[in-house]
């Protein structure tokens, strides 16, 4: 379980290479599922969230309604 984001961007690549394998690429989420799969994995879970989103792992409604793997 990660206990506190990494701060080096090597580490950072790894840690959202591991948390993208959890989403299904033929699927959406709400924000909900999103939150509740990252939630396992690690404590600041919006943090990763974020940063997925940032490094276009997931995409996202400009509202916030769904959430999809990038291919």
């Amino acid at each position: 379980r990660l206990k506190k984001f990494p701060l080096k961007e090597k580490a950072v690549v790894v840690v959202l290479e591991y948390c993208s394998a959890l989403f299904d690429v033929r699927k959406t989420y709400t924000e909900k599922a999103v939150n509740a799969l990252l939630e396992s994995v690690a404590d600041d879970y919006v943090k990763v969230r974020r940063y997925l989103i940032e490094y276009g792992y997931l995409g996202r409604r400009p509202d916030g309604s769904a959430y999809w793997l990038r291919e």
